[in-house]
Parts: structure tokens; sequence; C-alpha cells
């Protein structure tokens, strides 16, 4: 075995400061998704009224 196998074992090995910025970023777009998911939702009941919620059983 070469070393080409040793360092492909291991993969992509991040710094410190490179965790924390992917951390980051990862929150960043969660909260992102999170807000469009909220919007959607409150931009539906919107618009197809509140009604929708008093249907009968």
């Amino acid at each position: 075995m070469n070393m080409d196998s040793e360092r492909d074992s291991k993969g992509v090995v991040l710094t410190p400061e490179q965790s924390k910025s992917r951390r980051q970023r990862n929150i960043a777009i969660g909260l992102a998704v999170g807000f469009l998911v909220l919007l959607f939702y409150a931009v539906t009941i919107v618009k197809v009224g509140p009604g929708v919620l008093n249907r009968p059983l």
C-alpha cells in the first residue's frame, strides 16, 4: 500500500476554524429554511383564509 491509500482513509480533516465556520453556516441555512417554511405556512393560511381551520369533523 502506498501513502495515498492511508491519506484517503482519513478523509478531509478540517481545522478548528473551518469546523466552526461550517457549523455557523449550517445554523444560518437551517434558520433560513425554517423561516421560509413559516413564511409559506403563513402566506397559505392568509390566502386560503382562516376558515379552513374550522372544518366540521
